[in-house]
């Protein structure tokens, strides 16, 4: 079995688990003790806190161990906009930001602040304009992540510090997905992460805020970890994520190439064996080991099914899954194709092969996918019959909707429209990237009595 997910959770280094067995023997006592248990492991979370504040390159004590990357995020959003009320209550993400942002977010406007998304362009990152024309006089905080986790791009954190800093808005970076790959730079406020990320365990967070941060925790108050993160320290999870940062962090310029290496390979590949594929995220400006595509006339939970049966576990942002009818906020955002939606997210030690293997698998199992749900080979260029047709895929879900729309278009003539009437939500991103991959004119969305009407005119 190949496991191809670690953007999600990255396989327990063995550097963790050795420091995990050896710490819950050490580290079991309550920190704030005086007796000689209680000391013994106040040493072992002091010296966690200084390996992992040299990791971040931050001051120790700006740092605090959170029970999770989420709860970090929720806490640092609080206790910073907390902290700012008397400057304004305007908050500011972009729109490709975690799950666990925009829930802070919507707990903020419902308490009546406000929110400006900054959009992403078609690779996913922001553009430094776009964050300083969102800041205003009542700015309390920016959130910006460091790399997508869907995508992998990375954004341009350095040069939206210095804007916001210039602004003097603090601005909190989610360094979740790149944190195990090198520091965050630039002359951010606040930092988030979570070890399972890096080959820590789970249940192991982290905040930093940077003296001088006007920060006022929310909660009931705790005189654990500055009062920035409620109840009784897992030392042994905290050690061994501060242990594994670190042996991350040693083979990362090496593991980076390598990994990179392997999704370049995958980049290049992908599009050569499977048609009517779009590979998104930045070709460059990423992390090394995330590369994500997606295939036109696909079933996203169908293929992953297939491929965890030809022993590959991967993940997807596609709307075609049983857990959401939506597709991804970050792909929504991009204006990318979600249908058959596959993330591949390489763990450190990934070896060639199975990425070889992974190659020659995949055409077959797109292919059989299509097949079962009638996909059309190519576009059908036949005498035309109507200069307009309707297609009614109301109540049919990703992705049928597009494939019935290309089994017709070669009906209509060159210049003719086709209809599409579709209540699926994500036939408003996948038609319009099916017609800029085929090639076709997409005229736009209409209100209709059931759904929408997405308008497509023949060119070829």
């Amino acid at each position: 079995m190949s496991y191809f997910d670690a953007a999600s959770a990255a396989p327990l280094h063995p550097v963790a688990r050795q420091a995990l067995q050896a710490s819950l023997d050490e580290g079991w006592a309550d920190p704030a003790r005086l007796y000689r248990e209680g000391r013994r492991a106040r040493l072992l979370l002091d010296a966690a806190r200084e390996a992992a504040a040299d990791a971040v390159g931050c001051r120790a004590d700006e740092l605090v161990f959170t029970s999770s990357g989420t709860r970090a995020v929720h806490s640092g959003i609080a206790g910073a906009l907390a902290g700012r009320r008397r400057v304004g209550r305007h908050l500011i993400v972009s729109a490709v930001e975690h799950s666990s942002v925009f829930h802070s977010a919507e707990v903020h406007e419902a308490d009546g602040g406000t929110l400006t998304q900054v959009p992403v362009e078609r690779t996913g990152a922001v553009s430094v304009e776009a964050y300083a024309a969102a800041l205003r006089p009542d700015t309390a905080l920016a959130c910006l992540q460091s790399a997508n986790h869907e995508v992998g791009t990375e954004q341009p954190v350095a040069e939206v510090a210095e804007v916001c800093r210039a602004a003097g808005v603090p601005l909190l970076v989610d360094a979740a997905q790149s944190l195990g790959w090198g520091r965050v730079e630039g002359d951010w406020s606040l930092l988030t992460a979570s070890a399972h990320k890096w080959g820590g365990p789970s249940g192991v967070g982290l905040l930093v805020v940077r003296k001088g941060v006007r920060f006022a925790p929310q909660g009931p108050a705790d005189e654990r970890e500055s009062g920035r993160a409620a109840g009784f320290e897992n030392i042994p999870g905290i050690v061994a994520a501060a242990a594994a940062l670190r042996a991350v962090r040693a083979e990362a310029a090496e593991e980076a190439a390598r990994l990179r290496e392997l999704t370049d390979r995958i980049r290049v590949r992908v599009p050569e064996l499977v048609p009517d594929v779009e590979v998104v995220g930045d070709p460059a400006r990423r992390v090394p080991g995330i590369v994500t595509f997606s295939c036109l006339y696909v079933d996203g939970e169908t293929l992953l099914h297939e491929l965890d049966r030809a022993g590959f576990s991967v993940s997807s942002g596609s709307s075609c899954t049983s857990s959401t009818l939506t597709p991804s906020h970050v792909l929504k955002a991009m204006g990318v194709l979600s249908e058959g939606n596959v993330r591949v997210s390489l763990p450190p030690g990934t070896p060639e092969e199975d990425v070889d293997r992974f190659l020659s698998v995949l055409p077959g199992t797109v292919s059989a996918v299509r097949e079962k749900l009638g996909a059309p080979a190519e576009v059908t260029k036949t005498p035309a019959a109507s200069d307009t047709l309707v297609v009614n895929a109301l109540g049919k879900r990703c992705p049928i909707p597009v494939i019935e729309l290309a089994k017709v278009i070669g009906d209509v003539p060159v210049g003719g429209t086709v209809r599409v009437l579709s209540d699926d939500e994500a036939a408003r991103l996948d038609i319009p990237a099916w017609c800029e991959m085929r090639g076709q004119e997409y005229v736009g969305e209409e209100p209709a009595d059931h759904g929408s009407a997405y308008v497509v005119r023949r060119v070829s």
